[in-house]
Parts: C-alpha cells; structure tokens; sequence
C-alpha cells in the first residue's frame, strides 16, 4: 500500500476571495489563481514516493453560485499545472447530508480505495476544521495551514505555508527511511 498527500484546494493550493469582511472560494475561472510554488511542491511529493490528491468541497454548486463549466475550467486548470494524481470534487451543501462533503471522509476514502492507499501513513493539509476532522476521521496525518480565520483550529501539526507542510511530510518520510 501507498502513502498519499490529500490538499485542500481553497486556502491551500489557491488564495480565497476576500467578501465582505469574509472569505469564500473562487467562482470563476478569471478569479482562481494557483499560488506560486504548488506545482513544485506537488512534485517534490510525488518525487519522495507519495500519491497527491486534491479533495474540495465546493458548496457553491449546490448553491447555484458556482456554475459547473466554471469548476470543470478550473479542475482542468490544476491537472495541468499541477500533475496530480487524482481529484474529487463534493458538490453538495451540508443539508444534503452526504458522505463526501468534509468533515465526513468519504473522499478520502474513495480515493484511498481506487489507488490503494495506507491512510494511516497518509497526510491531509488543509485550512479548516472540516479538513483537520476529515483527516481524522480517515486515519490520517492532519496538517493545519494556519491563517487568520483559523486560529481556533488543532491538527496533529500546524504549518503557516503550504511549503511548510511539505517540507515537515518530507521531513517525516526521510527520517522512516
């Protein structure tokens, strides 16, 4: 079995849109911009020997705010530039009450089943409490991508860049060799 790195999308791969005095995610193409580095960050990942996966939730198609051609641009977007090995979307809101939508691990476990992997040697990165529970709830590493709306949130570690994260998985790895 495999290890793998489970990234969120929005907050971690690319910068959220500020609203409002808030936050939410990227609901065009025009508006979803890859943060510097993520390609070679995937990369130095895939290259230590782990799979990479991107799991996102994206209520805003449920909510008619966030138009399907518009994600599916933006899916194709980060499998070009970032060469991951796989991608799940839940496109549902939290009344549909799914198994997909984070915190439930259900992505986490889809993925680990179609490409065989050990979750328990696997990480997931992310900026939220559903991450760090979806995380959890799957076995995982949790890693937290501290930013100001997050200062309540725990995970097993705690990283203020996704470089960080990387660079603490990888540290991780080297030290089991």
């Amino acid at each position: 079995m495999e290890a793998a790195v489970f990234l969120d999308r929005d907050g971690v791969l690319n910068p959220l849109i500020e609203e409002e005095g808030g936050h939410r995610s990227p609901r065009t193409a025009e508006e979803f911009e890859l943060d510097d580095g993520a390609a070679r960050i995937v990369a130095e990942l895939r290259e230590a020997g782990y799979r990479v996966f991107i799991v996102t939730n994206q209520p805003d198609l449920a909510r008619g705010k966030l138009p399907l051609e518009e994600l599916r641009v933006m899916n194709s977007r980060i499998r070009a530039r970032l060469g991951v090995d796989d991608l799940r979307v839940c496109p549902h809101d939290d009344a549909d009450e799914c198994e997909c939508r984070k915190p439930a691990p259900g992505m986490l476990h889809v993925l680990a089943k179609r490409w065989g992997v050990d979750l328990s040697a696997s990480y997931m990165v992310g900026d939220t409490w559903r991450d760090v529970d979806a995380g959890r709830a799957a076995g995982c590493t949790t890693i937290l991508i501290r930013r100001p709306y997050n200062i309540d949130v725990e995970a097993d570690h705690v990283a203020d860049t996704l470089e960080e994260a990387a660079a603490l998985i990888l540290e991780r790895a080297s030290a089991h060799v």
